[in-house]
Order: structure tokens, then sequence, then C-alpha cells
């Protein structure tokens, strides 16, 4: 397999429970220190200054492209720019080099998000195309990966996409993203929920009897009392109506800024805040992975959870995850390495 826009692994961490061998490509030299201390092949660069010419064995390509100008805590411009982005997408699938106006957009990582598509086209062109496709990146990218699948179909590929809740696949976590599956061989479907659904103030045995309930923060948290998170984002806007969840709820969305989320006991007393080690198991990834370099907050806010990367990937791969998958030795913990230290 791969992953474009690797990040500190989150697709790659995946890969590897599901035993698909994988190389990332990753521009960000702290995405990349943390890369090199857990052991995952990585290719340094800008994605743009390859092709599938470089790496000819890959026959999965996958990829989660910047998502900060199409997010609605970020600038906007991916959403401004959609109509056009959705447009690109058109001509590339007819032929058109559209490089240059992609170089015009007000911010280049809007761009990005048709990085996958060259790469599919060229590989198609060059006689080796993928067997599979996967892409993922936030609710509002969607159009494109609807846009994507039309130009996929022109070269071979049956594809699907759709949103997908991570809370309903085991992560304690209610983050929401945009999945696009492809294949040359077979008619893809998305993961089925493992869990149910969070919704504020519903009893987590409410729902569907066949799914488990969703998982808690306080579930995977070492902390030994219950404690209330209060985000830094505030509701619809108002910075003054900051969300707030307890230890027996997921999390709201961690982000690059999940280090500014205050934490207090039940009784309103300020606790130690989350540490990269605690972030990055709301992200599930193992507790001993070993965060490297600096940004290592938005390394983790960057990333897809790799349990529910797990679940994408086998249902691209036709890969069954039994019940126990991610009770075993290999997703609990990283290669036997020590748990780093966290430096707040």
């Amino acid at each position: 397999m791969l992953d474009l826009f690797a990040g500190p692994g989150g697709l790659d961490v995946a890969a590897h429970w599901v035993g698909v061998p994988v190389t990332g490509i990753e521009w960000d030299q702290n995405a990349c220190a943390t890369r090199d201390k857990a052991g995952l092949d990585t290719e340094m660069g800008d994605v743009r200054s390859f092709g599938p010419s470089d790496f000819p064995d890959a026959n999965v390509l996958a990829g989660g492209p910047p998502c900060q100008t199409f997010t609605m805590a970020g600038s906007g411009a991916g959403r401004r720019a959609l109509d056009e982005v959705l447009a690109f997408a058109k001509q590339m699938a007819a032929g058109v080099d559209v490089s240059a106006s992609l170089a015009r957009l007000d911010d280049e990582r809007t761009g990005l998000v048709l990085e996958p598509l060259r790469w599919a086209l060229e590989a198609h062109s060059g006689g080796n195309p993928y067997d599979t496709i996967v892409l993922e990146q936030v609710p509002s990218v969607l159009p494109v990966w609807k846009a994507m699948e039309g130009a996929l179909a022109e070269i071979g590929y049956q594809s699907t996409s759709g949103i997908l809740r991570a809370e309903q696949f085991g992560v304690p976590q209610s983050r929401r993203r945009a999945i696009l599956i492809a294949s040359r061989h077979h008619a893809p479907e998305l993961p089925k929920p493992t869990h149910r659904k969070f919704r504020k103030g519903v009893p987590r045995l409410a729902g569907d009897e066949c799914l488990a309930p969703w998982l808690t923060m306080g579930e995977v948290l070492t902390r030994d009392r219950s404690f209330i998170v209060v985000s830094n984002y505030g509701s619809g806007g108002d910075p003054k109506a900051r969300g707030r969840r307890t230890s027996n709820e997921p999390a709201a969305t961690v982000t690059g800024k999940v280090s500014r989320n205050r934490v207090l006991s039940s009784k309103g007393v300020e606790q130690k805040r989350f540490s990269h080690t605690e972030a990055g198991q709301l992200q599930t990834f193992p507790k001993n992975y070993p965060w490297r370099g600096n940004a290592i907050a938005q390394q983790i806010g960057n990333a897809i959870p790799p349990r529910l990367a797990a679940h994408v990937l086998a249902a691209a791969l036709g890969m069954q995850l039994s019940k126990d998958f991610f009770a075993n030795d290999a997703t609990t913990s990283w290669r036997n390495t020590p748990v780093s230290a966290d430096d707040e």
C-alpha cells in the first residue's frame, strides 16, 4: 500500500494491523520523526514531486489529504473553492492538465485533495493501475469524493463513498470522516458499524442491541477518577458556549488543539490536561506509540484513528475482522516499544 499524506501513521498503523506492507509519503519533519521512531517505511517529500512510477510495486493507493481549508475550524478556503475543485476533477478525468489552475487557488492545500486522482489517472495511463483506492477526509469533502467516483468509473473502477462515525467503530471519540473506497475487481461497500451511535443525553445501552455500546474516554484512559472535558472550541462559533463531555462519554473530535482542552474533576477542580499519550489513545493509537518531534498534538489531531482505518481497509480489501481483533497484542502495543515520556 502507498499512503499519500501519511502523517504520523494513522492509516499505516492500521495497514500493519491487517497485514498489509505500506510506504508513506510525508513532507512534515515532525511527523517523519514519529514515523522513524515507529519504524514505518517513509519517503520524505511532497506528493506532488512523485508519481506512480516511483512506487511500481504498490497496488493499493490510500491517503488523507490536508483538511485544514475544508474544516469548519479552518479558513474555509476549500469550502469556498469547492465548485472549482469539482470542475477540476471533471477536467482531470477528461485528460486536462489543471496543475497551473490549482496553483492559483487562494490556499495551495485546497488543490491537494485532487492529488490522489492524479495518481490514479497516471497509474492507469501507465498501464499499472491500482487494484484498490482508499481515501479519507473531513465530511465537507464528500462532494469531491463523489466527483472522483465519476472520474474513476471512466477508467474501470467501482466505488462507494459516505460519512462514517468513528464511535460506531469502537473509537472513544465522536469524529466523522468522509470515506471513499474504489476497486477494479468488485463493487466495494463501506464497513458496517460495530458499535452504537453516540447521541448526547441518550444512554449507552439504548439503540440496536446487536451493536456494542460506544466506548467512553474513561474506559481507555487510566485516570483514577471521573472527569469533565471542556472543549477549546465554542458551540456554533460562540466561544462562551464551549462543549463539555464527561469521562462517561466519547471525546469530541480530537484536533490539533486537544492540549488546550481543560480537564476538570467532577467537582470542577482543574486537573492535568491530556498528555500526548492520552490524546493518542483517544485516536486509538497504541498507548506506547512513540510520538516524536514538535507539534505532537497537531500530528495526533490530523491523523485518522487507526481503529476506524482498520475497518475501512478491511472492507476495501475484502477482509473480515474478528470480534476480538482489537484485543490482540499487535493493536494494543506498538512493537514492544517503551511508553514515551510526555514532555508536558
